[in-house]
């Protein structure tokens, strides 16, 4: 039924007053119940929310704790917890020692594709047993005769060596050779110990180290499947190397040079590089000449090299110098017509000994007296090098016959003293030309006092 207007203000006036009423005749507890109520539901719903939360970070929280008091535990007391079963790394021997293999010596670098793995200066390479607590070789046991396997590494496993690590963590860094290559390493893979030392035999890579990760490669061994079962025993890891492939060869520096190697064959000079170039435009165009200038003219040398070169770089390739293998070859400059007094140098123009009415004196047995004019007869020879000539090493001048072996002087007989000292040894010899007075003394020339060369070898230095 149609509601009239009068009707409808007389229920919209009702309504207000039954809702005022509703709510005055319930008790104050229940009015309040309402929001108290709701409050309690959030906060219910927040506290089961946070304790999902905390269930799910439970585990990663003790597991970053456990690892960060397992590490505390290991720097504070690595020997009690290295007796733990809790930690694998622990390398245990006989008699509960602690064995690891070690290099006993470093690589020759660079290293080349198709080239020889060597030791420094050429040597072989060797691999030792040793107890990790004192060092020792182990040179008893079985361990000791054990076989090792040979294997190429990644440059990163950088852990330090007075570290330990797992077999796995050794082999998860060996190195394979790439899809269709040949194996990254040839030749004798297999190394076994002898009294608890063992020799590597011919190796070789195949490829260069351009295409892995680090660009370097490490040389590993570990003990061969089958020996000491049971036994945890260290690998071995050399320093991180670069193998370049063998076309980089032809710009190889030798250790040590040859006298004949070009001038770039040295430490710090590049080749066609300043300095190469300084050099050859000075007419030094082998290691031999650069040796030459060194003896007679160091500072002429350094001057001709320049401020760019440090004197740390001075320093260092005048030793790289100084491991050439000389020749052997003699020189002699007379200084008188009838041959009856000269002076003895090697092939490098450092002065070895004397000649003297036929016989040879070493420049250490000489007087000071002698000393000072022997000194005036060397700078003469440098200044007349045109007129030294090369001394076969057969005969001296004079009656009697003395040869030359290496830098020692053999004789028939043992050469006199009696006639070395004062001023009757050298009576009667004089120079043809003056002496600078601003001549260095001999026994202050490069490489050392060469007068000790005359009792020494060739490599006077």
């Amino acid at each position: 039924m149609p509601l009239y207007p009068d009707k409808l203000a007389m229920v919209r006036e009702k309504r207000p007053l039954e809702k005022e009423a509703s709510a005055e005749g319930l008790p104050e507890e229940k009015r309040q119940r309402g929001p108290a109520l709701a409050s309690v539901i959030v906060e219910a719903v927040k506290m089961d929310s946070l304790q999902k939360l905390c269930s799910t970070l439970e585990p990663l929280l003790r597991r970053v704790v456990g690892e960060e008091v397992e590490r505390a535990l290991a720097k504070l007391a690595p020997s009690t917890l290295g007796q733990s079963s809790s930690s694998p790394k622990r390398i245990q021997g006989p008699d509960d020692k602690s064995l690891r293999l070690q290099f006993r010596n470093k690589l020759a670098l660079p290293l080349f594709t198709g080239g020889k793995v060597e030791g420094e200066q050429g040597s072989a390479i060797h691999v030792v047993l040793q107890d990790s607590d004192s060092g020792q070789v182990v040179t008893t046991g079985p361990e000791a005769s054990a076989k090792l396997e040979i294997a190429v590494l990644e440059g990163d496993f950088s852990v330090d060596e007075e570290e330990d690590w797992t077999q796995e963590e050794f082999e998860a860094h060996e190195v394979r050779e790439r899809d269709g290559k040949r194996p990254l390493l040839t030749g004798d893979l297999v190394v076994t110990l002898k009294e608890g030392v063992g020799t590597l035999g011919e190796l070789t890579f195949t490829d260069n180290s351009s295409w892995i990760r680090s660009r370097k490669f490490r040389l590993g061994v570990k003990v061969a499947s089958g020996f000491c079962e049971g036994l945890r025993i260290r690998e071995a890891k050399t320093e991180a190397f670069t193998v370049k492939d063998h076309r980089g060869e032809l710009y190889k520096k030798h250790y040590p040079p040859a006298l004949n190697d070009e001038i770039w064959r040295l430490d710090k000079i590049g080749k066609d590089g300043a300095f190469h170039k300084r050099l050859n435009q000075a007419g030094i165009f082998t290691v031999e000449d650069f040796l030459r200038l060194v003896v007679m003219d160091p500072q002429k040398l350094r001057n001709i090299l320049g401020n760019g070169m440090s004197n740390k770089m001075w320093e260092g390739t005048v030793e790289h110098a100084k491991t050439c293998v000389l020749s052997g070859k003699l020189h002699v400059y007379y200084a008188d017509e009838k041959h009856s007094i000269g002076v003895i140098f090697n092939n490098i123009f450092q002065l070895m000994g004397l000649i003297a009415d036929g016989q040879y004196v070493s420049v250490d047995s000489l007087s000071d007296s002698e000393k000072v004019y022997v000194d005036k007869l060397v700078k003469v020879a440098y200044e007349n090098w045109e007129n030294v000539v090369e001394y076969d090493g057969e005969a001296l001048v004079g009656s009697k016959s003395y040869r030359l072996s290496g830098v020692n002087t053999h004789t028939e007989e043992p050469i006199g003293t009696q006639n070395l000292t004062g001023s009757n040894f050298l009576s009667g010899h004089s120079l043809n030309q003056p002496a600078a007075s601003s001549m260095v003394p001999f026994m202050q020339r490069p490489f050392g006092a060469p007068g000790n060369s005359a009792t020494g070898s060739y490599r006077a230095f």
